[in-house]
């Protein structure tokens, strides 16, 4: 390598300290090689080539950094963890094969036999169901409780408890919880506070400034933005992380490097993305609250929201996802559903373009009815996540559903 060479690779890092967030979506983990190009490169390979068999042993047996095999680290994919980590405010991120991977991880990563979980019952249905259905099957036992009910989550803490978990703005109802509160009674109890951040994204809420101690994302959603890949990562301290490392390098429950280069370009629009889904679903959201055939809405970007207070607290915008209940039942939300003609009938959200579900036959459609009716998951709410269109054709199509009632 000449001097040139050396002068330019003290600039090939961005080093990410003093920047704001918009800034660091774009630019944090940028890692140029010397090869000096603009966008984040990407390493699509399997493994990595030593020098030397000394050199091949010393990276196995942890005496020198470097990539060995991408299950365990690739280039594209840390560039991807750095920069989510920055924005979260975390000290390391762990990029999975998808959200689903990044909470079975951080659970058997920091669990074991006999522990109890505290989980907020308003949670994506998929969550409910790998608690209720299979952590349960390896001896971890979970106790759901009323995410707004501060009292519910002292008294559901047992000597066993390792974990509270939330989402906060939950699926699809927009219940809130005290992100604060909750990590104090957390701390109280040694006890983690994770939070599904999945809905706000960075953009909007960052967790670990207000006491949570990890952070989950589907990083299918808002972050990429655009439905293109699956994709997980989980955030936090050191120390956590390092376990849930471990656990993903042994289980295989990685990101492909082209999965984490999409992600990495969705992450450079996201706060502009996010702007644009909260103007048009708090428009989205005012106007159905004025319609006929609408019995109500959830949003909690609404003065009408029991926690609008707390929302404008806790977060700098209310998000693009809401709900609504029709009048009539299942087969009312059904004909509004598909009565509209641009939206797209979609069980995904976070996507630019507005996607329409049924939740109660959909995304909880797994859990019992029981679970459902205590979640508040009626039969007649529909989910819509409102994309970035121009706002009169949402309108519009909103318009063909009700009059499909």
């Amino acid at each position: 390598m000449s001097i040139s060479d050396y002068e330019r690779a003290d600039r090939i890092q961005f080093d990410p300290e003093g920047y704001d967030l918009g800034t660091l979506a774009v630019r944090a983990g940028q890692h140029r090689s010397l090869e000096g190009e603009h966008s984040d490169p990407i390493y699509p390979t399997s493994s990595f080539v030593f020098s030397s068999a000394r050199e091949a042993a010393a990276r196995f047996g942890g005496e020198e950094e470097g990539n060995i095999y991408s299950r365990f680290t690739n280039p594209t994919v840390q560039f991807f963890e750095e920069r989510i980590a920055a924005l979260e405010g975390g000290e390391r991120a762990v990029a999975t094969s998808s959200g689903m991977a990044a909470i079975l991880s951080t659970c058997l990563a920091l669990m074991k036999v006999g522990d109890h979980v505290v989980c907020s019952r308003s949670v994506f249905g998929s969550t409910v169901s790998l608690f209720e259905k299979y952590l349960s099957r390896t001896g971890i036992t979970t106790t759901f409780v009323d995410p707004t009910d501060l009292q519910c989550w002292e008294d559901a803490i047992t000597a066993d408890t390792k974990i509270l978990f939330l989402e906060t703005p939950s699926n699809p109802l927009a219940e809130l919880t005290d992100i604060s509160a909750v990590a104090e009674i957390a701390h109280k109890h040694d006890v983690l506070l994770v939070v599904d951040n999945c809905f706000c994204t960075p953009v909007l809420q960052q967790p670990l400034k207000q006491g949570a101690d990890i952070i989950i994302h589907s990083a299918t959603k808002y972050l990429d933005g655009q439905g293109r890949c699956v994709g997980g990562v989980v955030v936090g301290a050191q120390k956590e992380m390092e376990e849930v490392f471990g656990f993903i390098r042994t289980g295989g429950a990685c990101m492909s490097p082209f999965n984490a280069w999409v992600f990495l370009k969705g992450l450079e629009t996201l706060k502009i993305r996010m702007d644009a889904h909260c103007r048009n679903a708090l428009e989205i959201a005012n106007w159905l609250e004025q319609q006929e055939g609408i019995e109500r809405v959830f949003y909690s970007g609404l003065t009408s929201h029991p926690q609008h207070e707390l929302a404008k607290a806790q977060q700098s915008g209310f998000g693009g996802v809401l709900s609504f209940e029709v009048k009539g039942g299942q087969d009312a939300a059904w004909r509004f559903i598909d009565a509209t003609t641009m939206v797209s009938i979609t069980g995904n959200l976070g996507d630019v373009k507005t996607t329409i579900t049924h939740p109660s036959t959909t995304t909880h459609g797994r859990m019992s009815e029981e679970d459902r009716v205590a979640a508040g998951i009626h039969q007649n709410l529909i989910r819509l996540s409102v994309g970035i269109e121009d706002i009169g054709d949402i309108k519009a199509d909103m318009t063909r559903g009700l009059a499909a009632l």
